[in-house]
């Protein structure tokens, strides 16, 4: 029980790394093929650019966790902690209905990808790899929604103040 709650906890935190240091290592590697050899490849290219991607979308769920995504709070400070509360609810099913539907086609263009045997230029595997970052995003951003949305019924029926996330000015 204790590991999964880590997992949850770091879990976004540990792929965002991996997929960063990725990215910086082959970037530099790529740099210095070109400046020192004067020859580049496609595949570092790819590495460096699929490696962003699973940033992105990573990157996207873990901001749904910490309620990091840019918004437009000013509402919010008028309001009382039950109406945040319902507002951030409402908000969160909306995102979750949103996430469900790409979730499906972002699937359905996985499975299109499989079907045709679609490799990339330079690596030669299945694009499939690379485009699963999106469902892969989208599956972390349900679950983080529903996390979410539990953690402010919750904060609704104790009538605590519900999470607003980290403020990045004052």
């Amino acid at each position: 029980m204790e590991t999964l709650r880590k997992i949850d906890r770091d879990a976004e935190r540990w792929l965002l790394l991996v997929f960063y240091v990725m990215l910086v290592i082959t970037m530099a590697i790529e740099v210095l093929r070109r400046e020192i050899f004067s020859y580049s490849s496609i595949w570092g290219e790819e590495i460096v650019r699929y490696s962003f991607i699973y940033l992105a979308w990573i990157g996207a769920a873990a901001a749904v966790k910490e309620r990091a995504h840019i918004r437009i709070d000013v509402l919010m400070h008028y309001l009382g902690p039950r109406a945040k509360a319902l507002l951030y609810i409402i908000g969160d099913i909306v995102m979750f209905l949103v996430a469900i539907v790409a979730l499906y086609w972002s699937i359905e263009t996985v499975h299109v990808s499989l079907n045709f045997g679609s490799v990339t230029a330079g690596l030669r595997i299945s694009q499939a790899w690379f485009l699963m970052a999106v469902p892969v995003g989208f599956t972390l951003i349900i679950w983080r929604l529903l996390q979410s949305v539990y953690r402010d019924i919750k904060a609704l029926r104790d009538g605590t103040d519900v999470y607003e996330g980290d403020k990045l000015f004052d």
